[in-house]
């Protein structure tokens, strides 16, 4: 309670209190409440920005395709972009075992998510994953399971490139074994873990300048001289497996 003395001015007065009129209490909880909502906008906001109409476009078409059964796989949204995700099952394997080249199998889902990719392509960075399971390999082509996750990621790069994609919007990584999304303690679930991931990056990857700040551009032409060769091409003879080297199941 303000202390009150005789022929003074209550210290809680407008004219010599140092905040002016104290603030009812109700008005802390309510400022609290605003700045809270003001939160939850600007976050609705950022999602709503970077979740775009292309994006949310291309995700229902995918998951039509594998709601009809056209492909097995699941497709995920982000604040960072899109992850489409084609998983292995009894009837579609993607590569052989220990090999790197595409089956027809793949080759025929990848024409299906071709034209949706197509499409994002023209705003968006495209990466391609290659995920193996745990099975160890060791042949002259490939020394271990990155080198064999980077050879499939690169030539399904290669079937993208042949569909007219632009190069400078691809890239191709390998993770190996290291990335698994169930436990590799079964066929099935090793299956799972042997696939590849689209990922729709939202932000590009930054464009290099010169010294007088004008972009340095690089034409299709010289990002991909001669083109790239078909996908399932056939390794050199000098780089095949050895009989007894296959260790790996794709």
């Amino acid at each position: 309670m303000p202390l009150k003395v005789r022929n003074m001015i209550p210290e809680d007065d407008a004219r010599v209190a140092q905040i002016g009129h104290p603030a009812p209490p109700w008005l802390v909880n309510y400022a609290d409440l605003m700045t809270e909502l003001v939160c939850f906008f600007v976050i609705l906001y950022a999602l709503s920005a970077a979740l775009s109409k292309d994006m949310q476009k291309a995700n229902q078409d995918i998951q039509e395709m594998i709601k009809e059964g056209q492909m097995q796989g699941q497709v995920k949204m982000d604040k960072e972009g899109m992850r489409i995700t084609l998983e292995e099952n009894s009837q579609v394997a993607f590569f052989e075992s220990g090999r790197a080249e595409l089956t027809d199998q793949m080759i025929e889902q990848m024409d299906r998510l071709a034209p949706v990719l197509r499409k994002l392509s023209d705003k968006f960075d495209i990466v391609v994953e290659g995920h193996t399971d745990n099975v160890p390999i060791y042949t002259r082509q490939f020394a271990s399971n990155w080198e064999l996750s980077t050879a499939r990621a690169t030539n399904v790069v290669k079937l993208l490139l042949a569909n007219e994609f632009n190069p400078k919007r691809l890239a191709a990584v390998g993770y190996g074994e290291y990335h698994p999304i169930v436990v590799n303690d079964s066929e099935l679930n090793r299956k799972k873990n042997r696939r590849v991931v689209f990922f729709v990056k939202n932000n590009p990857y930054p464009e290099a300048k010169a010294a007088s700040g004008e972009k340095i551009t690089v034409s299709e032409a010289e990002a991909a001289p001669g083109r790239a060769e078909p996908a399932g091409a056939p390794p050199p003879a000098d780089a095949g497996e050895g009989p007894g080297d296959e260790q790996e199941t794709p």
